[in-house]
């Protein structure tokens, strides 16, 4: 398999699975060991693909980036509210994030540890699909800063790669009663400070080696996985808002456990 084909495939599953409550880093990592590619190679082309679906987010919801934009410029409180809530939900995963890099580094090597949180996941989703009670849809700049904060707190948990973080924190909020919508666009929104600090941080610490374009993964393959990664993103989104809203997330926890116990069986061949 070529690298331009190995890159097309780990910026489709990127792409299709950033956004969904399933952990993208989870099943790039299995696809990493499970299709025979060396984990080390990609490791970096793994986070930095992950721009591509940020880009997603920003153009799928450019009005509203639009809108607060234009507030915090006029010092609108309601988009004062919105980045506040980001920020304080971001600031959990900065913190903890930099504390914990080398330990969360080598579970990033650990395929096993993806298929079984998979499966705790997804356990996990159904549970709170029947015990959360969630208010009336709100907008973000509504919620308090305390929840924000709350939700900053259980994306914490996806630094566990196969909880996902998507999943985290909508399944959070949602503990603390925030609706289902509304928890899921705080998902997205507060994936573009996440991601792009991991990115960035992940892209100084490899600077030489991209700058001198000496790794077995060059630009090449990191601009055709963003793209693949951007297109296969902006479809996910839209469609998984709307799913959501009327089907709920038990689809994704059943998928969740039956691809960990898949995973599970194929990695014990593979050992």
């Amino acid at each position: 398999m070529t690298q331009t084909t190995t890159a097309i495939i780990l910026g489709i599953v990127e792409g299709l699975t950033e956004f969904l409550p399933v952990s993208s880093t989870g099943h790039l990592i299995l696809a990493t060991k499970i299709l025979g590619f060396d984990a080390d190679t990609w490791k970096v082309f793994n986070v930095v693909i992950q721009l591509g679906a940020i880009l997603a987010v920003v153009v799928q919801f450019w009005r509203t980036f639009w809108a607060v934009g234009w507030g915090l410029v006029k010092l609108e409180p309601v988009s004062i509210a919105f980045v506040r809530n980001i920020l304080i939900a971001f600031l959990p995963a900065a913190v903890i994030g930099l504390i914990l890099k080398k330990k969360i580094d080598i579970l990033l090597g650990e395929p096993t540890v993806v298929a079984w949180a998979l499966i705790i996941g997804g356990i996990a989703i159904l549970v709170i699909e029947r015990v959360a009670k969630t208010g009336a849809p709100t907008g973000i700049a509504q919620l308090p800063a305390k929840q924000a904060l709350g939700v900053g707190f259980f994306q914490c948990l996806a630094m566990v790669p196969g909880v996902s973080r998507s999943g985290a924190t909508i399944m959070g909020a949602m503990l603390m009663g925030i609706e289902r919508r509304t928890a899921a666009e705080f998902s997205f929104f507060l994936a573009i400070p996440t991601m792009l600090g991991a990115t960035v941080l992940d892209l100084f610490q490899n600077r030489h080696e991209l700058a001198a374009n000496t790794g077995p993964v060059g630009w090449s393959e990191i601009g055709i996985g963003f793209v693949v990664a951007f297109l296969v993103a902006l479809v996910v989104i839209k469609a998984f808002m709307a799913f959501v809203s009327k089907s709920g997330f038990g689809p994704f926890a059943w998928y969740r456990i039956v691809a960990g116990i898949a995973a599970l069986l194929l990695l014990y061949q593979i050992v």
